[in-house]
């Protein structure tokens, strides 16, 4: 008798029922791998996060240096048409799926250089597709961990069983505007 109460107090021999898209999205947004791309003020804020103060790497956040390692790129700075081509070129050595968090005003629309200069990128969502934006000049810590949230809970809510859209639209393009299949 003694020996099943102690197996009912550590959960031995239990039964865990779950989808497995669940299991899958719970293990991508548990560890996250962002690639640190800091380009100006905003990168001294996004290595604070990395600091003992706020300790992201207690949500799963590593920083890898590769782009074949990571699955996140943070955009953090002033994004020049010179910096664009290499920015382009690390987001499609990433693995799929890939993710862009843009991180500051000047990364997002371009910040105050872009109406005076000639030489500013006006949002990397003009190069690469961002998911999310943390907003602020420069943003603080928490609001890069407040990006991270929002990142996993979109993480959360993928299906990594269904084919991308993309993938879907070029099969069937009614399928995606809910309309019934064309047929031959």
């Amino acid at each position: 008798m003694t020996n099943i109460l102690s197996r009912e107090k550590t959960g031995e021999g239990s039964i865990i029922i779950g989808k497995l898209d669940d299991f899958l999205n719970y293990a991508r947004l548990s560890a996250l791998w962002p690639m640190q791309f800091g380009l100006a003020c905003c990168a001294i804020e996004m290595m604070g996060a990395w600091s003992s103060a706020y300790d992201i790497d207690r949500m799963g956040v590593i920083p890898r240096a590769s782009p074949r390692q990571s699955d996140v790129i943070i955009i953090a700075g002033t994004v020049t048409f010179k910096m664009a081509d290499r920015i382009r070129r690390l987001y499609e050595q990433m693995p799929e799926p890939r993710y862009v968090i843009s991180m500051g005003s000047c990364s997002n629309c371009g910040g105050p250089y872009w109406e005076h200069g000639y030489h500013v990128v006006k949002g990397v969502d003009r190069i690469i597709p961002v998911d999310v934006y943390v907003p602020g000049c420069p943003p603080r810590p928490e609001a890069l961990i407040g990006g991270f949230l929002q990142l996993q809970e979109k993480i959360r809510k993928e299906s990594l069983l269904t084919p991308p859209k993309a993938v879907q639209r070029l099969m069937n393009p009614a399928i995606i505007d809910n309309q019934q299949p064309a047929e031959v």
